[in-house]
């Protein structure tokens, strides 16, 4: 089922035997280009608009964060069922190849994907990514953390345009109470497979992933410490690391000319 709201398109496929359906918006024109989400949820910021520019971006949804379908995350029990619900996602998208940008808890997906299935991303960009840990530099528990410490923790300046614009609420309290109620459901939904402790055994893994991989994170990041950028850099065979000053665990919305820049670069 397809259907169009401005210039999304919105589409659903069928997978694991048609046991679950994955919710994809896709936006532009272009190359293949696959946006894996944060732990918040899918949002289409300017960044993923400017993406569009250049690629068709396809963006899925996690299981259990599409309007209306909260009970599909329970079709999923381990992040193995995870990854082979993506891959066959992409390939019935009959996606070849195609580049993968990945924030956060989506980092940790394409890389997982990336890992378990050598070559199916033609470049890959990991936005300071979880899934990794490290006692020196322990990753903060964003489950735990109130909404209103959402700013401190995601951005190096909480009070800059970035955001304020990032957190802004509606003025009607019934929409603030549906995202609220929609990022608390996504933070749910990923959590099933970084909590309690966001490692799974990747460190383990890293070291299959063939795809070239740009590494950017936020020097003043305080839910992935930068440390973690060193750490992938490392195992990751064919990787480049960037770190951005003045720039906390969203850098392409802190810092986003930045981060066009880097990735066009990398991706060109």
């Amino acid at each position: 089922m397809t259907t169009k709201t401005a210039e999304v398109t919105y589409t659903d496929m069928s997978v694991r035997g048609g046991e679950l359906t994955m919710s994809v918006q896709v936006l532009g024109s272009g190359p293949p280009l696959v946006y894996f989400h944060s732990a918040g949820g899918l949002v289409v910021d300017p960044y993923v608009l400017s993406l569009a520019d250049k690629y068709t971006v396809y963006a899925p949804y996690f299981p259990g964060t599409a309007p209306g379908r909260p009970n599909d995350i329970d079709k999923l029990d381990e992040l193995w069922d995870v990854v082979l619900t993506y891959q066959e996602l992409l390939t019935k998208l009959e996606l070849v190849r195609p580049v993968a940008v990945a924030q956060s808890f989506g980092g940790m997906l394409a890389a997982e994907i990336a890992a378990t299935f050598p070559g199916i991303f033609s470049k890959l960009v990991i936005l300071d990514a979880v899934g990794l840990w490290n006692d020196d530099h322990p990753v903060t528990n964003w489950m735990a953390t109130p909404l209103e410490k959402f700013p401190e923790l995601m951005f190096s300046d909480p009070t800059g345009p970035a955001a304020t614009a990032t957190f802004a609420m509606p003025d009607d309290p019934a929409l603030v109470a549906e995202i609220v109620e929609g990022m608390t459901q996504a933070m749910e939904c990923t959590g099933k497979f970084v909590w309690p402790k966001p490692d799974r055994g990747l460190r383990r893994r890293l070291h299959r992933i063939t795809t070239p991989t740009l590494l950017i994170w936020g020097e003043d990041d305080k839910l992935s410490p930068a440390a973690y950028a060193d750490e992938y850099a490392e195992l990751i065979p064919h990787s480049t690391k960037k770190i951005i000053p003045d720039c906390g665990h969203i850098p392409q919305v802190e810092q986003q000319a930045t981060v066009t820049a880097l990735v066009d670069d990398f991706l060109s």
